[in-house]
């Protein structure tokens, strides 16, 4: 499945977007743990949101193949 990143993430990943194994059941947590276990340098971070279609996303929603996810790295301004 395809994980659009931004920001810091982006540059973690290397790139706009990381593919990762769907697994049938995923969940927003078990989404984390895979991409932790992917990219260590997450777990420097502060905060790592997840959104799915467009909204922010509990850790227990499940994750449809056809699913638009994206990282929120920490946000930063004024």
């Amino acid at each position: 499945m395809k994980v659009l990143t931004f920001g810091i993430a982006k540059d973690i990943v290397g790139g706009p977007q990381m593919d990762l194994p769907y697994i049938e059941g995923m969940t927003v947590l078990i989404l984390k743990k895979a991409v932790l276990e992917a990219y260590p340098q997450f777990e420097k971070l502060n905060s790592l949101a997840i959104a799915v279609n467009n909204e922010y996303a509990e850790d227990d929603l499940r994750i449809k193949p056809q699913d638009e996810v994206v990282l929120i790295p920490p946000v930063s301004g004024g």
